[in-house]
């Protein structure tokens, strides 16, 4: 198991754009783009800050095909990112635009689509849109939500192949999968106690179903990060659990507010691991098969307790970014 740890190194160099957001680690080791600090930064394979600039909190990050980074402002507002300018050139503001004005609204995830438009969550007026370049909607889904809250009416959001979107319903505990076309449920799968008591707080000893990603699989089951629930489990169409980690499982490494996903090329699972505290790491390798992990990224010292999301930068697959 390799145990990566961020060095205070801070290196800049003139073709940083293509080594940074388009290279493939050589070595097994992973180069990642995360926000804490408050920063939005790019620790390298070798341990070393090669780009950064300041930002405060997200719940979503992604990397363009252009290069360019995907991410929040603030509550409400989505941005794209030049990064070697360290610019925003495009943004969305949900609190203000398409009937929001006057409005609380809170957005935790949203996508750049194959055709272009940008899907955004939008908590508290519980809607999923798709809006173009100009910021005119094109679409409109509306949210099922057992206890309306805008902070917690999603998590992750993201598109199926199959065309529909995997609802990550915090405060209600389930997945829901919305049909694109007609918007309406399709599927839905509510997270599981386990017999437990639910336990306030942010920590691994806080308890809960306040899921943070699902992940729709190649094989069609469902991959879902269980939040305070401290887990990951795959689930069956029919909702049988088939995999899972819990708490515990892993050896020295205790899983908090388990909150991003991505399955590599090889099959690993990454998996987010935030509000663990000092000692414990902010993301996790396992191979499914085995469930041994297999490289863990401990940078708590650098970027603090709340990494709620991260981005590996040096593979290409199936994630929740």
């Amino acid at each position: 198991m390799k145990l990566f740890v961020c060095s205070n190194r801070w290196r800049l160099s003139s073709f940083w754009l293509s080594v940074v957001l388009m290279s493939v680690s050589a070595h097994g080791d992973h180069q990642v783009l995360l926000q804490g600090g408050p920063r939005l930064a790019i620790v390298d394979a070798d341990g070393s800050i090669s780009w950064e600039m300041p930002w405060g909190g997200i719940h979503d990050i992604h990397r363009l095909e252009n290069g360019n980074i995907l991410t929040r402002q603030g509550r409400a507002a989505v941005v794209e990112i030049d990064p070697e300018k360290r610019k925003v050139i495009w943004k969305y503001d949900s609190a203000k635009e398409n009937g929001n004005a006057g409005k609380r609204v809170e957005v935790h995830a949203f996508e750049r689509l194959a055709d272009g438009t940008t899907m955004i969550a939008e908590s508290g007026v519980g809607r999923i849109i798709e809006v173009g370049r100009d910021g005119k909607l094109v679409r409109e889904i509306a949210l099922e939500r057992d206890q309306p809250d805008a902070h917690s009416d999603t998590r992750l959001v993201r598109s199926t192949a199959s065309g529909s979107y995997l609802v990550a319903h915090e405060a209600d505990g389930k997945v829901r999968e919305y049909g694109r076309k007609n918007g309406k449920v399709i599927w839905e799968y509510e997270v599981p106690m386990f017999g437990k008591s639910a336990r306030s707080g942010h920590g691994p000893q806080a308890f809960g179903n306040r899921l943070f990603a699902a992940l729709r699989l190649k094989n069609g089951n469902t991959l879902v990060a269980t939040g305070n629930g401290h887990s990951v489990l795959e689930v069956t169409p029919d909702k049988k659990i088939v995999w899972q980690i819990h708490q515990d499982d892993l050896p020295g490494i205790r899983l908090a507010w388990v909150t991003t996903l991505e399955v590599l090329p090889n099959g690993n699972y990454v998996i987010g691991n935030c509000h663990a505290g000092p000692g414990q790491p902010l993301l996790v390798e396992v191979n499914p098969t085995t469930k041994k992990v297999v490289w863990q990224f401990d940078c708590h010292a650098e970027f603090g307790n709340n990494v709620s999301n991260s981005l590996l930068l040096d593979v290409a697959g199936e994630s929740l970014r």
